[in-house]
């Protein structure tokens, strides 16, 4: 089984929100997965924080990533702000 750490859109219509998960890449893009590791809201929580939000748990991604996962570019370009991709690759080249 491909695994895949890839975003799941939530929120309402022109409010998207998104879940970042890892998931068979079989599945369809709101279908099953198999763990949520974190979420991305790109309009920000209200109109009051407009700036984008990410929040990932480093600990689980790490693992996912470890096992074989291969995460899309959008993803990996969020695993880079929140530092997990950084730590990867660092533990890769040792």
């Amino acid at each position: 089984m491909a695994v895949k750490l890839r975003l799941v859109r939530m929120g309402k219509k022109k409010q998207p929100t998104y879940r970042v998960v890892a998931a068979d890449s079989r599945s369809p893009r709101d279908g099953r997965f198999l763990e949520i590791l974190g979420t991305y809201a790109p309009r920000g929580k209200s109109a009051a924080e407009p700036d984008a939000v990410v929040i990932i748990d480093n600990a689980k991604a790490l693992k996912w990533l470890g096992q074989g996962a291969q995460p899309t570019e959008r993803v990996e370009r969020l695993l880079k702000t929140s530092g997990a991709w950084d730590e990867f690759t660092a533990a890769k080249a040792k």
